[in-house]
């Protein structure tokens, strides 16, 4: 297990989710900081990127003369498209997201607990605007679903929890998650420290309210 002296931001913490995609896989980014991790996908990779809204094939985000107002992801956010991309109607892309073809799904969250449960489309507050899109299909229907959140709330508490007391996006479907200051393996046997980023393994635990178990020294994957 790994600690670097500083956390994360977010490009950095793009790049690494990025890094550990598998060649070959199909991948469905969610909005907000998921939409990063196509700026950082290399094309050895051979990554094809699935959006809600109907396309394989998505390329990284669009700047410049690049940007094309009818060519955007499913946060509105302009990309470009690779050779051989495709575009469908919106219901063969939830088919596919239903269907278990996609390999990793990348999504924010507000919470995620222990045994893998996902809460990020609404806080339950009484004036909050609740937002699921298509998270509820791609947590329940990727085969990997990694999430890239903040690890504090502002008040310090911990946003990866024993139980998630937000309403559910997906029950026990989350594998990893990405922070800041550290990665987290989600394992039947409990939640593994992968690495640390300006933080260490003990003053992690002492912050949160979970038990953690301090990964193997192969244990990246």
């Amino acid at each position: 297990m790994s600690n670097v002296s500083e956390k994360l931001d977010r490009n950095d913490l793009a790049a690494l989710v990025a890094a550990d995609i598998a060649p070959g896989s199909f991948v469905n980014l969610g909005i907000g900081q998921p939409t990063l991790v196509s700026n950082y996908l290399r094309p050895e990779q051979h990554v094809t990127l699935h959006t809600e809204n109907g396309m394989l094939g998505m390329g990284p985000e669009a700047t410049g003369d690049e940007v094309d107002p009818d060519l955007i992801n499913a946060g509105k956010i302009p990309v470009t498209e690779l050779p051989g991309a495709s575009y469908f109607h919106h219901a063969d892309s939830f088919a596919i997201m239903r269907g278990g073809h996609l390999d990793v799904c990348v999504l924010g969250a507000f919470q995620v607990s222990a045994s893998g449960d996902l809460a990020n489309w609404h806080t339950g507050a009484p004036d909050a605007i609740p937002a699921v899109g298509g998270a509820m299909d791609l947590a329940t229907g990727a085969k990997d679903v990694y999430v890239m959140m903040s690890l504090f709330t502002k008040d310090g508490l911990s946003k990866l929890v024993q139980e998630c007391s937000y309403p559910l996006t997906g029950v026990g479907c989350v594998t990893r998650v990405y922070t800041s200051e550290a990665v987290f393996l989600l394992k039947e046997d409990g939640v593994h420290v992968r690495e640390t980023f300006g933080t260490t393994f003990e003053e992690l635990a002492a912050r949160m309210d979970i038990p953690l178990i301090r990964a193997a020294a192969d244990g990246r994957q």
